[in-house]
């Protein structure tokens, strides 16, 4: 496993738009689909990353505790599953089961997506606001495996929370840490 950090899109960057596999429901879904009303999230994750598989039970109740709040969540995968099957698509959505995911896991077979994004690694997280305009890219909190630092969220939730505000964050962004993509 290579630590790779973020590469720290732009902010003000619109979202771009993707039209992916959805391996919890089986439909394609477009980023229309998952727009949410005050924010929209979407993740970079994989299966089988320790930093992913680290945060995997707090990224679910951090959805959920935004679930009345019109912030909408997605995950895409855009690993290279010929050399790292677990990442699969039918694995994707055992991973979503197992981990009480109550949002979209996409799967960018093309890699195309996750290079739109210009995302680095897994776990690498962005929040776009109302106008799908990027407001935060980072990192989830200061956690890693192995660090003892306890599991927040602190950042990202600042980050959804100014969102929904409808305010700018003005702090330093720290860039997410992580097991890089596995490109084709």
């Amino acid at each position: 496993m290579a630590r790779t950090e973020s590469n720290m899109l732009p902010l003000g960057t619109k979202a771009p738009n993707f039209n992916l596999l959805d391996t919890v429901s089986g439909k394609k879904l477009k980023l229309s689909d998952v727009y949410g009303e005050k924010a929209t999230v979407v993740m970079f994750i994989c299966n089988h990353c320790p930093y992913v598989q680290h945060l995997n039970k707090e990224i679910a109740k951090l959805v959920n505790d935004y679930t009345d709040s019109d912030v909408n969540f997605v995950a895409i995968s855009s690993n290279d599953v010929e050399k790292y099957p677990e990442d699969s698509p039918e694995k994707m959505k055992i991973t979503a089961e197992e981990n009480g995911y109550d949002f979209p896991y996409l799967y960018d077979e093309t890699q195309e997506i996750a290079k739109a994004y210009d995302a680095a690694c897994t776990p690498d997280f962005y929040v776009f606001d109302a106008n799908l305009e990027l407001v935060y890219r980072g990192q989830f909190d200061d956690s890693r495996p192995g660090n003892s630092m306890p599991i927040t969220g602190r950042d990202i939730r600042s980050a959804i929370d100014a969102a929904i505000m409808g305010k700018r964050i003005y702090k330093t962004q720290k860039p997410s840490m992580g097991c890089n993509i596995k490109w084709k």
